[in-house]
């Protein structure tokens, strides 16, 4: 006899599970600052090689990640790095549940898990945040096997042919260690740079349409003398972030814009001279 109810049941579980799955995918929007870049990654993601993506904060890099998602169609989870990051923050945890008035043991699987066995991406974000001992547990996900024990339950975990990493690092930021040489071996690595030019232009049209053209000419500008301030070493490269300048433009749509760029760019610097100048530079472009 067939469970109808059962049946039912299953379909609506399904259902919820590909709606949670479709919002799980990337809105895209990443702006390739070259004709190859994206392609690269996009071949290097297909052909299931761990990808890792190298660049300065507000680069876009996971913007990069979430773009690579809405091209596949595939959904992605993420792991936001840090020292208190641990197996069970990766892989999942047991805990007691109450069922038929009993309590049990049952292991809630984690990102890791979850994208393996589903074919998600995995975006681990600022890999080089984590303890060096809490990812050789990744060595065999990474590596030709893509196959997984977990050692809370016993099970082994072969990846679904869809899986996908992605990882990202800010390199020499306060907080980040070098990456272990085994593990940095296991990827395909590619350098994000900041978008300069037309692409920052356009950038700027798309997201700021109806933003007064003075305040257009003030970023766009400062965005360039920012990042020439780089290039001789004058500036870190957070005082160029593409992400900070974004800030600053939807505040200073509210505020006088000099108060705009303390706020979200100057104020984040650690050196006093550093902050001075932005400023300058700053109030140079102001009309």
């Amino acid at each position: 006899m067939i469970d109808l109810v059962g049946k039912e049941q299953q379909i609506r579980l399904d259902r919820i599970h590909n709606d949670e799955d479709q919002r799980l995918i990337g809105a895209g929007g990443y702006l390739s600052p070259n004709e190859y870049l994206l392609e690269d990654v996009q071949i290097a993601v297909s052909l299931k090689k761990p990808v890792l993506l190298k660049g300065p904060t507000g680069a876009g890099k996971t913007k990069l990640a979430e773009t690579i998602s809405a091209f596949f169609k595939q959904p992605i989870q993420s792991i936001n790095c840090s020292v208190d990051l641990d197996a069970e923050a990766l892989l999942g945890f047991k805990t007691i549940v109450l069922k038929d008035g009993l309590n049990s043991i049952e292991f809630v699987e984690g990102p890791v898990i979850e994208a393996m066995k589903k074919g998600h991406i995995l975006y681990i974000d600022e890999i080089n945040m984590a303890k060096s001992e809490t990812l050789p547990i990744l060595h065999s996900v990474l590596d030709y096997r893509r196959m997984l024990t977990n050692p809370f339950t016993g099970e082994v975990i072969y990846a679904h042919p869809d899986f996908s990493v992605i990882s990202a690092i800010n390199e020499g930021y306060i907080g980040t260690t070098p990456m272990n040489e085994a593990l940095k071996n296991r990827f395909v690595s590619f350098s994000i740079p900041y978008i300069t030019g037309d692409l920052l232009k356009s950038l700027w049209s798309d997201l700021f349409p109806n933003a007064p053209s003075e305040l257009h000419f003030l970023m766009l500008n400062l965005a360039e003398d920012l990042m020439d301030q780089v290039k001789q070493g004058l500036l870190s490269e957070e005082a160029a972030s593409i992400r900070s300048l974004l800030y600053a433009t939807e505040l200073a749509q509210y505020m006088e814009p000099m108060r705009a760029i303390t706020y979200a760019i100057a104020e984040k610097l650690e050196d006093e001279q550093e902050k001075k100048l932005v400023l300058e530079l700053a109030s140079s472009w102001v009309k």
